[in-house]
Formats: structure tokens, C-alpha cells, sequence
């Protein structure tokens, strides 16, 4: 799998912004991506050294409209863990 499309984007929230002290950055990657996968794309999109990855998919919720219920895609999400001392200039 081509890097750009493993990594979709980063996420954003408080709680992922206060774990980039920490050195641990959040994506959205690609259902179909490894661990493996997801480590070669942020090392070589970003040039940094990771230890260690982490996924999470999320199951899509159901929501009901006027016309009946339909059901969001599921996604996934990966923590990825960088080096000692590694840091990615998202902003």
C-alpha cells in the first residue's frame, strides 16, 4: 500500500493533542492497513522513528432519517508511539 493512502489525516481532539507531549500521535488510516503497514507510511510521510502502533476500528452508528435508518462506515483509528526524542509539526 502506497504511504499517502494509508494515512488519511491526523485527528485532532484535546485528548490526543495532550498525548503529543507525550510523543504519541493519532491518525485515521485505512481499514485494510496493518500495523506494520501503518508504521512504514508516518515513517516515511514524516521522517521519524516509531516503536510501536496501536489501532482501534469503530464500528459506524446506526442513524435514522426520514426515509429509514442508514448506517455509517466503520473507521479506523491508529496510535502510533515515536522514538525518544522523535516530534511531528502537525500546526
Amino acid at each position: 500500500m502506497d504511504a499517502a493512502y494509508v494515512v488519511k489525516k491526523p485527528i485532532v481532539t484535546e485528548k490526543s493533542t495532550a498525548a503529543m507531549e507525550v510523543g504519541r500521535y493519532t491518525f485515521e488510516v485505512d481499514r485494510r492497513a496493518t500495523k506494520t503497514d501503518i508504521k512504514q507510511a508516518v515513517e516515511q510521510l514524516y521522517g521519524v522513528k516509531v516503536e510501536g502502533v496501536a489501532t482501534q476500528v469503530r464500528k459506524g452508528k446506526v442513524r435514522r432519517y426520514r426515509y429509514g435508518y442508514a448506517t455509517e462506515a466503520s473507521t479506523k483509528k491508529a496510535t502510533v508511539t515515536l522514538a525518544e526524542g522523535g516530534t511531528i509539526e502537525l500546526f
